[in-house]
């Protein structure tokens, strides 16, 4: 709980910190990187740090946490707290991280603030600060203890053995654990991550959703390779893996987290409405997948968005677990239509005008501007907010409670 003195502090200071936040988070990576450049190998995307989302999303992340408090100092934002909190399991962040990046936040703050930062406004903010950082890592010892893994010690060889081409730019991978050992417990909807060696020596780390149904010894990544723009350069691990893996290798992955997973069978009547963009359909394919392995009887609307039938990743495998699930439908719409695709839609996704199953479980996936206008579109058609279940690949820039 965060003590009155506090709460009166951090209300009175959140405006001057909140417009800061950039410049803080800027300042503290430069500063923590150089002094701890063993960091970049293994735990942060060089790729969101070269295009600011990581910052960004650190301040939004402060900010969310912070304001939270303010409206209630007994809170713990559940939603917020439980997506970092997956996200640092998947790339193995340990108790200790926490005090390393404590000293380099509150330095950059003091640094960027100057003589605002009073003793009484240092000691405030602490508090908050460690409030976040222990409810975090009570959530991240609970996720570590149910994946069966030590803090850290998530990595495990998979052995490829099957690459498929799904589009141009699109390629799947199906593993196999390469130490014989049963694969670890998942859930339709999450991801993992995979760790490789970059040709300077440094190691990265991106997430994957799991594109298949979780049961059985096998798991399936879709990795879509990313073309850099003028805010960002091209994607390290998806060129790597596009260009080098083949059958036989080894990758490493963690075990699979996320909070964005299909509930079943607890609630297994429940309508199920999958919407995505682009490569956001992979989650979508996890859960559809597990849904036919269950001889699924829920209602299932399948909604997705893409430049064309030839670029829509997953497409014909989409189309047969959707025919085998007896209550199933899928609408496709396109930039470009094509044959394949007849009774494809051109142009936007455009969810108010689709009859939509009443009571339904909506999951969301794809870029942000494309998640934030569907949303306010289902929001306009009656669906409640605590119905629409978002996942976002990288730094979540729009935060739970955000507007759409």
């Amino acid at each position: 709980m965060l003590s009155a003195e506090s709460t009166a502090l951090v209300r009175a200071t959140l405006p001057a910190v909140a417009e800061a936040l950039d410049e803080i988070t800027t300042r503290f990576y430069a500063t923590m990187f150089h002094d701890r450049p063993e960091l970049l190998d293994g735990m942060f995307n060089r790729g969101n740090q070269a295009s600011g989302a990581q910052r960004r999303a650190l301040a939004g992340s402060i900010a969310g946490f912070a304001s939270a408090l303010l409206e209630n100092p007994e809170a713990r934002p559940d939603a917020l707290l439980s997506r970092i909190a997956h996200k640092h399991a998947a790339v193995g962040v340990t108790d200790d991280q926490y005090t390393i990046v404590h000293k380099y936040l509150f330095g950059a703050i003091a640094e960027v603030l100057g003589d605002a930062v009073t003793p009484e406004v240092a000691a405030a903010w602490d508090e908050v600060y460690w409030l976040m950082a222990g409810a975090l890592i009570s959530r991240e010892a609970l996720l570590y203890q149910d994946a069966g893994v030590q803090p850290g010690g998530t990595w495990r060889p998979w052995t490829v053995v099957e690459r498929r081409t799904e589009t141009p730019d699109v390629v799947s991978f199906l593993l196999r654990p390469a130490d014989g050992e049963p694969a670890p417990r998942a859930r339709a909807g999450q991801y993992v991550s995979v760790r490789v060696g970059m040709a300077d020596g440094v190691h990265q780390l991106r997430q994957y959703s799991l594109s298949s149904a979780p049961g059985g010894e096998l798991r399936r990544i879709t990795v879509k390779r990313v073309k850099g723009n003028p805010g960002a350069p091209d994607g390290e691990v998806s060129n790597l893996l596009h260009d080098t893996v083949r059958e036989g290798d080894e990758l490493l992955l963690s075990a699979p987290f996320g909070d964005v997973f299909l509930d079943d069978p607890v609630d297994a009547t429940t309508p199920v409405v999958l919407i995505s963009a682009g490569i956001g359909c992979t989650p979508m394919a996890g859960i559809l997948a597990h849904l036919a392995a269950l001889r699924s009887i829920r209602p299932v609307l399948v909604l997705h968005t893409d430049r064309s039938p030839a670029d829509h990743a997953l497409r014909a495998e989409t189309r047969h677990f959707v025919g085998r699930l007896p209550c199933a439908r899928a609408v496709f719409w396109y930039e470009r239509p094509g044959p394949e695709e007849p009774d494809g839609r051109t142009g936007p996704m455009n969810v108010s005008g689709t009859r939509l199953p009443d009571a339904a479980t909506v999951f969301l996936c794809g870029p942000l501007p494309f998640m934030r206008e569907v949303r306010a579109q289902l929001l306009g058609a009656g669906v409640p907010a605590r119905r629409i279940r978002y996942e976002v690949f990288g730094p979540d820039l729009w935060l739970p409670g955000s507007a759409a």
